[in-house]
Order: structure tokens, then C-alpha cells, then sequence
């Protein structure tokens, strides 16, 4: 099962009605400049940007935007240039590799970019990913060309509601919020998955947190570590991933457990053990100072599985 990326999904899963307003607007020339796209890590937000993208740029291209099935022709040449990052019409940012945050010189870049002629007469699209991880100065920055951006320019804006983004940027966005019921997201997950779920994943593994993404990424982790999935339930998957030190450098993983703790104390009924009740007060705290104040998770994980998982 290969790896499935926003940039190279040709295929919209679940979030047909978004992408049916925005070619609404679009189609009546009242497409908003500056668009926000807010939701949970893991709901297509991306996916759903690059279809836009392409249904915009391949109009007037062989092989276009298929509307009627919400799908990208593999052969367009405009998913091909945004697949290789050669497009002229489409400039990325995200966060680096070897960074925490969107830098300033990465707006700074993006200003230059704009300065300049475009290349023919489509319009063109910023797309920068994960905003939350913009900094201060990073901020101000973009705020400035947001307020009056070029001519025939649109920002789509994508956020994972995890973290909260500056007042101003939000202020000065129409605000797309991206939601899935929890029957949607194991709907899209299936069919990422070619309709194998349930022969894949146990159904202790899939909590109200879950994503498609999310579910998507645990099948992977589970086949490149050879995890029987379907045959492991929550408690000990957890106690796996803990004493191993698997979730060490990968982020997915971390905030994995974080949702699993609470979704393992929630099925040990708080409501009729205080012990656990205080316990489940004790650790969604602790979870939340660690995010806070961004500290090491070890010891808490270490601690849960100790008092908790092993007790």
C-alpha cells in the first residue's frame, strides 16, 4: 500500500460539498482572495485545496478537472507541473524540514515572488500549509500583502485546529471550517484503505479523534512494523508503542497516544471508579501542560503505563 500524499490524491474523498461551494464561488467571480481552511490534522483540508487548485488551473487544459466525479486527470498537465513544484500559478510554503516554524524569509520570498510578472494570465494561488507553525515576525509580515493582494492572487490558508492562529490573520479570512462526522471519516479511511478496514485495523484502535489520515498513518506504521492491527486492541497497542519508544522523533505517533490515553480512561468508565476519574484528571492536565509548554512526553507516557496500563 503506497503512500498517500495531499499533492498527488487525485481522488476527493467525503469533501464534495466544500468543493461545491468554491466552484460556485469561483464560477461567479466571487471567490474570496484570502481563504481559510480550518479543521483536524488529517481531514483533507490539503487534498481539498489541490482540487480547487487544479479545477481552476486545467480549464482550459486537455485532460481538465472531472467536476461530475471529483476527480484530477493524472495526465493534466497542471497536476503534473503542481506534483513536481514547477507550476507557475502555485507557490507553496510549509514548514521545513529541518524547522519548527514558517520563517520570515519564506514570506519575505513569497512577497519578491509576487512583485514579479506572472507568467500568463491564470490566476495564482498561495497555498501555505500548517499556519499555526507561523511565527511573530513570519506573521506581520504576510499580514501586509494580505491586506491588499495583487490582482488575480488568492491565499488559501490551511490550519490544524489543534492551535490557535493570531486574531489578525484570522480576522482578515473567510474561514472555511472542514468537519466530518465520525461516520464520514471511517467512510473516507475505507475507501483509502480499497475497502479493507475492517480486514486491517481493530475497531479498538478507532477512537472519536480518529481522522482518516490519522487511520490511514496507523495502517502504514502497523504494516513497516509488522503490527498485527487487527488482532491488538487498545490497552496493548499502547503498552507496544510506550516500551518501545516508537513514538520518539514522530510526531503522528505522539499525539496519537496523547488521544489514546484519553480514550482508554473514558472506556474504563470514569463515572462509577474515582480512582480513575482522578486519574483521567490527573493525565488530560498533564498531556495539556506537556503541548503547552511544549515539554518532554516520556516521563508522562512512562508514568501512565506504569500507574495505569501496568497497575
Amino acid at each position: 500500500m503506497s503512500e498517500i500524499k495531499p499533492i498527488s490524491q487525485t481522488k476527493l474523498f467525503g469533501l464534495e460539498r466544500y468543493f461545491i461551494e468554491l466552484i460556485k464561488l469561483e464560477n461567479i467571480n466571487k471567490l474570496p482572495s484570502k481563504i481559510l481552511f480550518s479543521g483536524h490534522k488529517g481531514v483533507g483540508k490539503s487534498t481539498l485545496a489541490y482540487h480547487f487548485i487544479n479545477y481552476v488551473l486545467s480549464k482550459n487544459e486537455n485532460l481538465k478537472y472531472d467536476s461530475d466525479n471529483f476527480r484530477i486527470n493524472p495526465e493534466n498537465h497542471s497536476f503534473k507541473t503542481v506534483k513536481n513544484f514547477s507550476n507557475p500559478n502555485l507557490i507553496l510554503i510549509d514548514v521545513k524540514d529541518e524547522k519548527f516554524n514558517i520563517d520570515i524569509n519564506q514570506i519575505r520570498d513569497l512577497i519578491s515572488k509576487l512583485n514579479k510578472s506572472s507568467f500568463n494570465q491564470k490566476p495564482r494561488f498561495i497555498l501555505i500549509d500548517n499556519i499555526e507553525f507561523l511565527n511573530t515576525n513570519s506573521i506581520n509580515a504576510l499580514l501586509k500583502v494580505l491586506e491588499e493582494p495583487p490582482t488575480n492572487v488568492y491565499f488559501i490558508l490551511i490550519n490544524n485546529c489543534n492551535k490557535k492562529i493570531m486574531p489578525t490573520l484570522l480576522s482578515r479570512c473567510i474561514n472555511f471550517k472542514i468537519f466530518l462526522s465520525n461516520s464520514e471519516n471511517l467512510d473516507i479511511a475505507n475507501k483509502l484503505l480499497e475497502g479493507n478496514l475492517n480486514k486491517i485495523l481493530n475497531n479498538d484502535l478507532i477512537n472519536y479523534y480518529s481522522t482518516p489520515g490519522d487511520i490511514y498513518k496507523l495502517v502504514k506504521f502497523g504494516e513497516k512494523n509488522k503490527y498485527d492491527l487487527l488482532n491488538i486492541n487498545l490497552k496493548k497497542f499502547l503498552v507496544f508503542i510506550i516500551e518501545r519508544n516508537d513514538y520518539k522523533k514522530n510526531i503522528f505517533l505522539k499525539n496519537l497516544i496523547f488521544n489514546y490515553i484519553e480514550s482508554y480512561l473514558v472506556k474504563l468508565n470514569l463515572k462509577t471508579n474515582f480512582k480513575i476519574f482522578s486519574k483521567y484528571n490527573y493525565f488530560i492536565k498533564k498531556i495539556a501542560d506537556v503541548k503547552r509548554f511544549n515539554l518532554d512526553e516520556e516521563s508522562l507516557f512512562i508514568e501512565f503505563n506504569d500507574e495505569i496500563l501496568n497497575g
